[in-house]
């Protein structure tokens, strides 16, 4: 699926997540297993939980962290493609 600058994801309702320690561990109910994030995975689970899109997210990073734009919306779209394929995320 390709990922757009507008697109705005939601998060299952079938996740339970909970941030420990700069990092977020979820939990998928439906298939039981856990997932991690680092920090910056996390950073970008809050901004999808606030209803940001693909490029607001992109933005907001891009003024807490010294990254080039390209690098960072790359990286952003591989983890929403990774969240999307668990079932994690939706369109």
């Amino acid at each position: 699926m390709d990922i757009r600058d507008d697109q705005v994801f939601t998060i299952s309702n079938d996740v339970l997540f909970q941030e420990v320690s700069g990092e977020t561990v979820l939990l998928d109910l439906e298939s039981e297993q856990y997932f991690g994030l680092d920090e910056v995975g996390t950073r970008i689970w809050a901004l999808l939980n606030e209803g940001q899109g693909v490029d607001a997210i992109v933005e907001t990073l891009l003024a807490e962290y010294e990254v080039e734009r390209e690098q960072l919306a790359g990286d952003v779209r591989e983890l929403l493609a990774a969240l999307l394929d668990a079932g994690l995320i939706a369109a």
